[in-house]
């Protein structure tokens, strides 16, 4: 290992991160908090600025993946339909198999410009997490608790809210509701064959309800929608928790050209939302179809290891490192001066606190890696009694 990689590696390196991350995302959501004021007075100055916001607190994430790590994004697509990606409103639609896919949907996002007002469909619980649930909050994230009769006002109401954003924006969702497992995948197959459905090797049934009311609510403000597979070469088994190690991933998305599923017609790789049907029910064959084309090309990846499209690899912007190293300048130094003044004091007491807050930062850090961990995920999904396809 060379010494980058070595320091890389390093607990305290980790710990100088996060300390960043965590101060720096306390400040911004304390502003966010500010401006609230300008919500009643000014909305669209309200939503740029949190924009902005948003921007510093997650773009410190991808500067993780993109320079940190330096993971290798390499974007399967068609080249007719490349540059309007960061140029119109759109939906995209992720699969949820890695412990990463939520950072490598946002790097898409921040090589095209969108990372700022990029939208998800989250569970609500997600909505209580300090610094990105908070941020989340005033980025006017769609929240649910996955009980569709309780969630389909309120989703629908803040969908609706979208319609006048002044910021070019992505609608991310993983139409499968949790991420995979060989439980959940089980279970879901149950459902597939009580249902009639065709069975998925690689995917979960698409919970379809969500992904129809939020075509409903966002069309003629959303143009298309992106069908985007993620994968990673070699088997590679990506954790965030790597990540932070410095260890480097070579990830593939495919926004796939796809042969439309409803009149058998070739198109781009992005689809017109106009081609999505309006009818819930049409709606819901449309995007089974869609997945069942989803499970071809994923076993297409897995035999051949590449995806049967133009292998174009985005520009890396400079904006996350320059965003991660203002933060640093700006909170590395007190800290620094704090720490030499502790040392110098040569109290036990002083020390013995200042440690306890060390310890009590890497619990607190440890616990946020952990919700992105496939084994300590969410347990939606598993129960095959209480088990709805939406």
């Amino acid at each position: 290992m060379d010494i980058v990689g070595f320091l890389k590696s390093q607990f305290i390196c980790h710990l100088l991160i996060c300390y960043i991350f965590i101060v720096s995302g306390l400040i911004i959501n304390f502003i966010q908090l500010l401006t609230l004021i300008l919500w009643p007075i000014n909305k669209q100055l309200f939503r740029r600025i949190n924009c902005r916001l948003a921007y510093c607190i997650s773009s410190q994430m991808v500067m993780l993946l993109e320079w940190w790590s330096g993971t290798n994004c390499t974007l399967y697509t068609d080249p007719e339909s490349y540059h309007k990606y960061g140029k119109e409103n759109a939906i995209v639609i992720l699969n949820h198999n890695f412990e990463i896919d939520f950072l490598c949907g946002w790097n898409f996002c921040e090589r095209f410009g969108v990372l700022g007002s990029s939208k998800v469909l989250a569970k609500k619980e997600l909505s209580y997490m300090p610094i990105i649930g908070w941020m989340w909050y005033f980025l006017e994230i769609v929240f649910c608790k996955r009980k569709w009769e309780e969630d389909r006002k309120t989703v629908m109401q803040k969908l609706l809210n979208l319609r006048d954003y002044p910021e070019n924006f992505w609608f991310l969702i993983h139409c499968e509701g949790t991420r995979f497992t060989e439980q959940k995948h089980q279970i879901s197959m149950q459902v597939a064959e009580a249902k009639g459905l065709p069975k998925l090797k690689y995917h979960l049934l698409p919970r379809t309800k969500g992904f129809a009311v939020t075509v409903q609510c966002l069309r003629n403000v959303v143009s298309a929608v992106y069908d985007s597979t993620l994968n990673f070469r070699n088997n590679e088994n990506p954790t965030l928790l790597g990540v932070l190690n410095g260890k480097k991933y070579h990830a593939d998305l495919y926004v796939r050209q796809v042969i439309h599923i409803l009149i058998l017609a070739y198109r781009q790789a992005r689809i017109p939302l106009e081609e999505v049907p309006e009818d819930e029910q049409e709606c819901s064959n449309w995007l089974h179809k869609l997945y069942q084309e989803k499970d071809a090309f994923q076993e297409e990846y897995y035999r051949t290891g590449t995806y049967p499209a133009v292998p174009i690899v985005p520009p890396r912007r400079p904006w996350t490192l320059l965003n991660w190293l203002f933060w640093a300048l700006l909170l590395l130094y007190p800290l620094f001066k704090l720490l030499i003044n502790m040392i110098n004091s040569g109290s036990s007491l002083t020390l013995a606190s200042f440690a306890f807050v060390i310890v009590m930062a890497s619990v607190g850090v440890r616990w946020m890696i952990g919700v992105t961990e496939i084994n300590k995920g969410s347990t939606y999904g598993n129960n095959d009694n209480k088990q709805k396809q939406k």
